[in-house]
């Protein structure tokens, strides 16, 4: 039986390193690296939430196309279920070309697929047949997203605990404010909510990191903000928590905002203190970024093993909630 079900999106991600330093039009630029790896925000999560030892139930659709294999192959490769992602009959498989720059990293998404799924492709008794709810990328999903809070609405009803990733909002819209909005009414029903930095003020319309916070934990049961290189944030209550990451040798940094909500999740469900929890999310975190894409520094279980019995034994924190 699956411990979390995953309700989201899934393509693949194809990064292109050494980027000239202009980007001119109308010119042949050359990038000195490639890698083609598994992407999107709940993809990403869903693989190393099981690599770390958690049992993952993934509900998508993909296009019955090279991408969708590919993706679904690398979920059940770690031992994600896929056996309720859906195919598509018409749109293709999504796309993100990852763009890394100098100080900045540029995202290009062909959606496809991402648009088409829709309540009726979700086996509702799948998904309260696990213990907990994860969503990520709320703004992606538009033919799902009127039912999205019917979606957690159900999911606390039948017992299950929730968490939501929402990510970023193509359109710049972030749905939230004076009077109600979808998203201002589905955090009544989030248990753990996981913005980074610039999504939390976003949302409440602030360029105050402390006025985002005030206003978001009062929405949501626990919040966690990601703030990359800097130091987390969760928030419960009046209690809060500020833990800065470990230093490691940098590739990228696609998907490490996820591999910090894998992290965080896992130890939250097995009832880990919610500062313990802070700390194993930047462990995870930061050993993500040691190779490329998302998910690759999370395909050798060995090797992550040992950075994350290293790491959690240098901060004293006692048996780490981990199972090779």
């Amino acid at each position: 039986m699956i411990e979390v079900c995953i309700v989201g999106e899934l393509n693949l991600d194809l990064i292109l390193y050494g980027l000239p330093e202009h980007l001119s039009p109308d010119r042949e630029l050359l990038a000195s690296d490639m890698a083609f790896t598994l992407g999107s925000s709940s993809g990403i999560f869903a693989h190393n939430l099981c690599v770390l030892g958690t049992k993952v139930g993934f509900v998508s659709k993909i296009g019955s196309d090279p991408l969708g294999k590919m993706a679904l192959e690398r979920l059940s490769a770690v031992g994600v279920d896929t056996t309720h992602v859906k195919q598509g009959s018409t749109l293709s498989t999504g796309l993100t070309v990852v763009l890394p720059h100098t100080r900045h990293r540029y995202m290009l998404t062909y959606p496809g697929t991402m648009f088409e799924m829709q309540y009726s492709d979700i086996d509702m008794n799948y998904v309260l047949a696990a213990r907990h709810l994860h969503l990520s990328s709320f703004f992606l999903h538009r033919a799902l997203r009127p039912q999205i809070l019917n979606l957690f609405r159900q999911a606390k009803e039948a017992g299950l605990t929730t968490s939501l990733d929402t990510n970023d909002d193509p359109e710049d819209q972030w749905r939230m404010g004076p009077g109600g909005s979808d998203l201002h009414d589905l955090l009544k029903y989030v248990d753990v909510f996981l913005p980074n930095e610039r999504e939390a003020k976003k949302i409440v319309g602030t360029t105050d990191l402390a006025q985002a916070l005030n206003r978001l934990a009062e929405l949501s049961k626990v919040l966690v903000v990601k703030c990359g290189s800097g130091s987390a944030i969760c928030r419960a209550g009046d209690e809060q928590w500020s833990l800065a990451p470990p230093r490691v040798s940098f590739v990228d940094d696609v998907g490490a905002g996820d591999t910090f909500a894998a992290g965080f999740m896992h130890l939250y469900l097995r009832e880990g203190k919610l500062e313990d929890c802070l700390a194993f999310a930047n462990i995870a975190a930061a050993y993500s970024v040691t190779k490329a894409g998302g998910t690759e520094a999370f395909r050798d279980r060995a090797e992550l093993s040992t950075f994350m019995r290293q790491q959690w034994s240098s901060m004293g924190r006692g048996i780490i909630p981990w199972k090779d």
